[in-house]
């Protein structure tokens, strides 16, 4: 990936319910010139969710069986659900010059490192534990245990972020957004 027409590739990851999806999504709408890496993932489709733009959502079988074909950049579980990032889309876009974005757990980022090393990996952290807790149980889609495991494994994931190049605090969400663009327009 040393080749200037290769695109770059630039990780944002967090605990869960930190906002990474949302801080994405806007970078998305802001910078057309960024691919979204599509994971894959044997979770259930919440409301809203449509498969192929979401998640490509499968069976746990049919996951297993493109772990076997060597299919995952990277792949973990989370949650007692598999999730994963094709190897193939994000090859693709590289190739071709584009830089691609992936919001993926920290387990997959830290995969991702050992892999490619180069990339630009990003940390969103809450403001505060409890307002991890908060954002969790507003938006509604957790039992209240999958909350309380969800906060648990938070906690583990925090003291991970040294191994990140950079750490964005998501009190506000269009600031977080500009200091996450602002990181990324570094060249």
């Amino acid at each position: 990936m040393n080749s200037e027409n290769f695109g770059r590739l630039i990780v944002v990851s967090g605990p869960s319910g930190v906002g990474k999806g949302t801080i994405c999504k806007a970078l998305l709408k802001r910078n057309p010139s960024l691919a979204l890496s599509v994971s894959t993932t044997t979770r259930m489709p919440r409301t809203g969710d449509v498969d192929g733009v979401t998640y490509y959502f499968r069976t746990v079988e049919q996951f297993e069986a493109q772990i076997e074909a060597g299919d995952f950049l990277e792949w973990a579980v989370y949650n007692r659900n598999y999730y994963g990032t094709g190897r193939l889309p994000v090859m693709e876009r590289l190739a071709a010059g584009r830089d691609v974005l992936l919001e993926i757990d920290v387990q997959g980022a830290l995969k991702v490192k050992e892999a490619f090393p180069s990339a630009m990996y990003i940390f969103i952290v809450p403001p505060d534990d409890s307002a991890l807790a908060e954002r969790l149980r507003k938006r509604g889609t957790d039992s209240a245990e999958d909350i309380e495991r969800r906060i648990a494994e938070a906690e583990r994931e925090m003291e991970l972020r040294e191994h990140y190049d950079y750490v964005v605090v998501n009190d506000n969400l269009k600031d977080a957004v500009r200091e996450v663009e602002k990181i990324i327009n570094k060249k």
